[in-house]
């Protein structure tokens, strides 16, 4: 079948006032046919109109005089026929000079229009331009990336952005560094990244045995640099064929623009959260208390913990009692989990990292101690963070629900 040509028969066609460009296709703009134009409630006025743009001029100043400012246009984009686009803009009347007026969108005040006259095939070469011309613009554009300011501190101390509500209900992101094992004194020969991998799985699994309530969430290997002389690494990459040489090594070496021998040190870590949650308790103190009523230990994996918890005497409650601390510790205890803690005054106190001698890197007992001594002597009150384990029970002291596990 033939394709269509467009008559050169007169049309009253929208003329766009303003920046075109940032019209839309969706927008009524220069090159649209108008096939009609109803006027508040009076009756559908179509095309052609006898006169073209003055007789449509007429008919809206005649609007005006009435008080009718209300306007939907229909127009059509295209060859008449079944394929012929049609849109419709619904505007208000404004005054522009005498006896003519424009037609102002009631959704977005910079889009204007007017009318012109014009022949059918003009209107459709307008429309083809404007095609192409948004072709052409849509090539040319790029998403623009920039710098937003954002308030760190305020965000990251709200109450309301807890570490859990962070993570589901899930607890923090917590983790630890596994480098590989030095297989000599120098530390010039390593272990594989799979045995380092495995001293992870078994720093994890160790650390669930003892009652540690941890769970697994992701490994990855990390790479660090080190200044190494050029018999120290198991292999060299010069070049990308060299990189199959090196897929299971934990150091590997190159050479920098300025000659200086660089090692590679590819370590594992170990990302895990609480089973339960990581959930903090603020521990108020007073003049009146001579002790804090517990006690802190270490696992043999570097994680510290409530070790013991005293019972009320006849001085009265125990910082630990007052906070909740004594009846979280009994719900452990009977679960068989270690009551670890995980921060103290918002400062993280677990291992973060294992040396290649196998030396896990934590926190000393002893001085933790001390500075909690320091807190109540101070009367200043501090807050410690506490990892938790499964199945929700209410703590009555707390005044919160938490997570013991059922034997």
């Amino acid at each position: 079948m033939d394709k269509p040509q467009p008559s050169d028969g007169p049309v009253v066609a929208i003329e766009s006032i303003g920046k075109v460009e940032e019209f839309g296709p969706d927008m009524v703009q220069t090159g649209d046919v108008v096939e009609d134009i109803r006027i508040s409630g009076s009756p559908v006025v179509k095309a052609p109109f006898k006169g073209g743009k003055a007789a449509v001029q007429k008919i809206l100043h005649a609007a005006f005089k009435r008080g009718d400012t209300s306007v939907v246009v229909k127009i059509r984009r295209g060859l008449l026929g079944p394929n012929r686009e049609r849109k419709e803009l619904q505007a208000c009347l404004v005054p522009q000079g005498k006896r003519n007026y424009i037609l102002r969108s009631i959704y977005d005040p910079n889009h204007t229009v007017g009318f012109a006259d014009r022949t059918e095939s003009e209107c459709i070469a307008l429309q083809e331009s404007r095609s192409t011309r948004l072709v052409s613009e849509l090539t040319k554009a790029h998403v623009q990336d920039g710098f937003a300011s954002y308030p760190w501190e305020k965000k990251m101390n709200s109450k309301s952005l807890s570490y859990n509500h962070l993570t589901g209900g899930s607890g923090s992101f917590l983790s630890i560094l596994i480098l590989p094992k030095a297989l000599d004194l120098t530390s010039s020969r390593y272990d594989t990244i799979e045995e380092t991998m495995g001293r992870a799985h078994s720093w994890l699994l160790s650390a669930r045995k003892s009652g540690v309530p941890i769970t697994f969430v992701n490994i990855q290997t990390e790479a660090l640099l080190t200044k190494i002389s050029g018999e120290t690494a198991s292999a060299t990459v010069n070049c990308i064929n060299d990189l199959s040489n090196i897929t299971d090594l934990s150091l590997y070496g190159f050479e920098d623009y300025h000659g200086v021998d660089l090692g590679v040190v590819k370590a594992v870590r170990l990302w895990y959260r609480a089973t339960g949650e990581e959930v903090p308790l603020e521990i108020k103190l007073n003049q009146y208390d001579t002790r804090l009523g517990f006690a802190v230990s270490r696992t043999d994996e570097g994680f510290i913990y409530i070790s013991s918890v005293e019972e009320d005497n006849k001085e009265g409650e125990a910082p630990s009692t007052r906070c909740g601390l004594r009846d979280l510790y009994k719900l452990a205890k009977a679960a068989s989990q270690l009551l670890i803690i995980s921060r103290i005054a918002n400062e993280k106190v677990l291992p973060w990292m294992v040396c290649s001698t196998g030396s896990i890197r934590c926190y000393d007992t002893i001085s933790l101690s001390q500075k909690l001594s320091l807190h109540r002597k101070a009367l200043l009150p501090f807050s410690i963070h506490l990892l938790l384990w499964d199945k929700p029970v209410k703590c009555q002291q707390c005044g919160g629900e938490f997570r013991p596990e059922e034997n």
